[in-house]
């Protein structure tokens, strides 16, 4: 089988459950070794485990990405492990309950902010400095379709995946010409253990609301990191590829 990712090593944030497991667990079907990173401790190592039983290579790494001294500790410990760090998909995130902008607090705005704009950028930091010494690389971080437009209710979580872009596409520039590519992905509603919570009625909402009449898969997400990641995008940086059922379209 031709694994055209083989020798590759890849950074997987938030690789627990949902998107980020479904891309770990995609990276190592095509032959990377992966570092899986959340503060999920058994879901994350079972994730590593399910990866180890089907023949990949993977690490698991507890972390908080919002304290500097553990995202540079993530990565020292992915060199110790595999010698490289080749791609990294910035995926740990949080979401936020819907009150109004003059209803939130302070707490939750730096919570949100802290791990969704904050954790990226430190986690974008340490992976480029590591980068930039092998001369090459390619990072996708995670949007949403809130990075694009906004909606009732989710002030911050809307900001803080503005963020992303504004992040994204400045690192993209920055690093153009040093052989590193930085993108981002946008999500729309997708089948994760997050939405599986949400009320029967409002999933009917989000179906309605993007054009493709359904909600999209974890592995639609990994698909296109795998993509945005590998030699086959060699030609895409400080970009943002929605994913989201035609919804941004609108």
């Amino acid at each position: 089988m031709d694994l055209y990712l083989a020798g590759k090593v890849a950074l997987v944030t938030g690789a627990a459950r949902g998107i980020g497991k479904a891309t770990a667990q995609a990276f190592a079907r095509e032959g990377a070794s992966v570092i899986l990173v959340d503060q999920r401790v058994s879901e994350g190592e079972e994730t590593t485990r399910q990866i180890r039983d089907e023949g990949g290579q993977a690490l698991f790494i507890q972390a908080d990405i919002t304290r500097e001294s553990e995202v540079r500790a993530i990565v020292e410990k992915a060199l110790a492990a595999y010698g490289s760090l080749d791609y990294a998909f910035n995926n740990a995130g949080v979401t936020q309950p819907a009150y109004l902008l003059a209803e939130q607090t302070e707490e939750l705005y730096d919570h949100v902010m802290g791990i969704n704009a904050k954790g990226i950028w430190l986690c974008m930091k340490h992976e480029i400095s590591h980068m930039l010494k092998q001369g090459k690389g390619a990072i996708v971080n995670v949007s949403s379709t809130l990075g694009v437009a906004g909606t009732a209710g989710m002030a911050i979580y809307t900001a803080s995946k503005h963020a992303i872009l504004g992040l994204t596409r400045a690192a993209a520039l920055d690093y153009a010409r040093s052989g590193i590519r930085i993108n981002a992905v946008g999500p729309g509603a997708i089948e994760t253990p997050m939405v599986a919570d949400t009320d029967p009625m409002k999933m009917e909402e989000f179906r309605a609301a993007h054009p493709l009449g359904r909600i999209g898969q974890a592995e639609e997400i990994a698909n296109a990191v795998l993509w945005l990641c590998s030699d086959r995008a060699s030609n895409v940086t400080g970009t943002i590829l929605m994913i989201d059922g035609g919804f941004s379209a609108q």
